[in-house]
C-alpha cells in the first residue's frame, strides 16, 4: 500500500519561511503525481500545488505564486514545498495527496489524487 508522511510545518511570523516535506512509499519504478492542499476549519479545500514527477512540470494556484515552490526531491518518491513570505491567510493544515499516472494531464483532476498523508499544520502570525 501507498504510504504518505508530511513533515516541516510549524509556528512562524509573517513573512516568514517554511519548508514542508512529503515522503511517499510504494511508487517504486512508477511516475506519480503530487499535490500540495491545505484547509482550515469551516472552509473548503484548496489545492496549492502540484507537480508530476515524469517531466516536473508544475502549477500553483494564484495566491501562492511567487511565494511558494513545489519540487521533486533528491530522495525518490519526496517533495517539497518552500514557503516564502508566508502570510496569515496561509494559515491551515497542509497535506500531501498523490497518485500514480502515466500522463501529467491525469494531475489537473483531484478526484485522481486517492492517496493521502495525515497533514501537518502551519500557523503564520501576523
Amino acid at each position: 500500500q501507498v504510504q504518505l508522511v508530511e513533515s516541516g510545518g510549524g509556528s512562524v511570523q509573517a513573512g516568514g519561511s517554511l519548508k514542508l516535506s512529503c515522503a511517499a512509499s510504494g511508487y517504486t519504478d512508477n511516475a506519480y503525481c503530487m499535490a500540495w492542499f491545505r484547509q482550515v476549519p469551516g472552509k473548503e479545500r484548496e489545492r496549492v500545488a502540484r507537480i508530476y514527477s515524469g517531466d516536473l512540470s508544475t502549477y500553483y494556484i494564484d495566491s501562492v505564486k511567487g511565494r511558494f515552490t513545489i519540487s521533486q526531491g533528491n530522495v525518490k518518491n519526496t517533495m517539497y514545498l518552500q514557503m516564502d513570505s508566508l502570510k496569515p491567510e496561509d494559515t491551515a493544515m497542509y497535506y500531501c495527496a498523490a497518485a500514480r499516472a502515466t500522463r501529467a494531464s491525469y494531475c489537473q483532476y483531484d478526484e485522481y489524487l486517492v492517496d493521502w498523508g495525515q497533514g501537518t499544520q502551519v500557523t503564520v502570525s501576523s
